[in-house]
């Protein structure tokens, strides 16, 4: 017997009422302000006719407070899954149409149901936040709903990756769950995520304060460190998200989306030479050098508007996929403070659950010195980086420029912090300290003493910098795995790549490690 005309024109009419959301006059009015759907949104995000949705007919069912009886189609959130790039993904919207895009407790549940599917599958999960809060007439079921996102929230840290884009309101303790996730992506208009508003913070401290100082993209993304990504609107959120997962495998027991060529080229790149200035105290802008080693020049810079010392990104090198680290001397002269300790140190965990091997580049003076550095705790910040780089196990492959000193050159992987293979330009310094500084303390007396200190003083610089700092010294010691021409570097990276991709190594049993936070 065929199913009634009926039923079927009732499933229409039903799925048409749905897809309105809170109206066509709250959709037109989006439309209005150029801003797109939550359905738009999740239509631009995935591969065409792909998007299967979950939990359509979700209704909230809450009786206080006037809201008995009132629809809330979806309950104000679109959840699914479907294909990006031809790969499964899980993704949900928020929809302002409806209720603001509050959290109530059905709300919660579809986004955690979604999780857990997204964690059997092993596939990444993306969601994009614009609500305007906890629904406040669900009063304790709304905060509970938050409790459990959160906590899925970790179940699935270092199992499925997991992107947030901000492109709307996230206020109050709706700001976490972004926080928990590994990427935060955040529109540069109509996107505010803070914890206390202006008006709360004046109530409570008498300082007044504007909401682009605390909860825009900008101050986010230069001062607080707490995004990752800055976009112009909310297409441009959702190609950077697709740009990203390109680079990162669905899961952790996945390998990353290698696109390995036949064959290792090794020819030599003599624009890399050029690169390196003749004076050892220029600076060396290292995203130049980072664009000729990894294909096509192309790069995903992450937070790239903080703690710019260090210059974290994804990229691919003859087809592999990568995670790169590089100190940046163009700004601090590259030396590590604690933001950039804190920046580098996370990216090196996530690179490490995510099973994608690390490049270092080095070009490092030394821990930035300074009471406020001292007090701030950059000996606890900077033991994360060590902390990170040792207890990573993915193949881990270092190359030293310029300088490399002291307790920042352990920082950077060196073969002693588990690096699988250490190169060094014949540019490399790698001491204790640079060959100026260790001649001052050193040969103090014979310096005063001379009858023309300064020539005597270049002297033994020149000296002790042969000796003591050159990379053939550490070479000798087994500390350098070989002296290589720069123009060699990406042949030579690309070869090692392909040769310890199959490294597997194991650890003592434990829990886990007790990371200094």
């Amino acid at each position: 017997m065929a199913i009634s005309p009926a039923l079927l024109q009732e499933l229409e009419e039903k799925r048409k009422t749905l897809y309105l959301a809170g109206g066509a006059d709250k959709l037109a009015e989006r439309k209005k302000k150029g801003l797109m759907s939550a359905r738009e949104r999740l239509d631009a995000f995935f591969d065409a006719g792909t998007f299967m949705e979950f939990g359509l007919h979700v209704q909230h069912d809450c009786q206080n407070f006037g809201l008995a009886g009132k629809p809330m189609p979806a309950d104000g959130v679109i959840t699914g899954v479907g294909y990006v790039e031809g790969r499964p993904v899980a993704a949900y919207a928020q929809d302002f149409t409806v209720g603001g895009g509050s959290l109530g407790s059905k709300h919660a549940q579809k986004i955690c149901n979604l999780m857990e599917y997204a964690m059997k599958a092993g596939m990444p999960f993306v969601g994009v936040n614009d609500s305007g809060g906890a629904r406040i007439q669900e009063g304790d079921e709304a905060l509970s709903g938050y409790g459990k996102i959160f906590f899925r929230n970790v179940l699935a840290s270092g199992v499925i990756p997991q992107i947030t884009v901000i492109a709307g309101p996230c206020a109050g303790g709706a700001a976490y769950s972004p926080a928990l996730t590994d990427f935060i992506i955040m529109t540069k208009k109509n996107a505010q995520m803070f914890i206390c508003g202006p008006e709360v913070i004046k109530a409570a401290t008498g300082q007044t304060v504007t909401m682009d100082e605390i909860g825009s993209a900008a101050a986010h993304a230069a001062i607080s460190g707490n995004i990752h990504f800055v976009a112009e609107d909310e297409k441009h959120a959702l190609q950077i998200a697709t740009k990203l997962l390109s680079f990162l495998p669905s899961n952790n027991v996945m390998d990353p989306p290698h696109k390995p060529a036949a064959t290792v080229t090794l020819d030599r790149d003599i624009e890399m030479n050029e690169l390196v200035p003749e004076d050892a105290k220029a600076p060396l802008d290292v995203t130049k050098v980072i664009s000729r080693l990894v294909d096509n020049g192309d790069f995903l810079e992450v937070q790239k508007d903080f703690a710019k010392n260090i210059v974290i990104c994804f990229a691919r090198i003859q087809g592999i996929s990568v995670g790169i680290i590089a100190n940046q001397p163009a700004h601090k002269a590259g030396t590590l403070d604690i933001d950039a300790s804190d920046k580098a140190a996370r990216f090196i965990r996530f690179c490490n659950v995510f099973n994608l091997p690390i490049v270092n580049l080095v070009d490092v003076p030394g821990f930035l010195p300074g009471v406020v550095q001292e007090r701030g705790g950059i000996i606890r910040h900077g033991a994360k980086m060590l902390f990170a780089y040792a207890s990573a196990t993915v193949p881990k492959i270092t190359v030293i420029m310029r300088k490399a000193y002291g307790g920042a050159y352990l920082a950077m992987c060196p073969v002693d912090m588990g690096a699988d293979a250490v190169y060094a330009w014949p540019t490399a310094e790698i001491a204790v300290m640079g060959a100026e500084g260790a001649v001052k303390v050193l040969f103090k007396r014979e310096i005063t003493s001379a009858a023309d200190p300064s020539a005597k003083e270049k002297e033994l610089t020149a000296e002790y910098r042969k000796k003591f700092c050159a990379p053939y010294e550490a070479a000798s010691r087994g500390f350098i795995t070989d002296v290589i021409e720069p123009a060699q570097t990406r042949g030579i990276v690309a070869m090692m790549l392909r040769n310890t991709l199959s490294k597997r190594e194991t650890r003592p049993p434990k829990k886990h490690g007790n990371i200094p936070l």
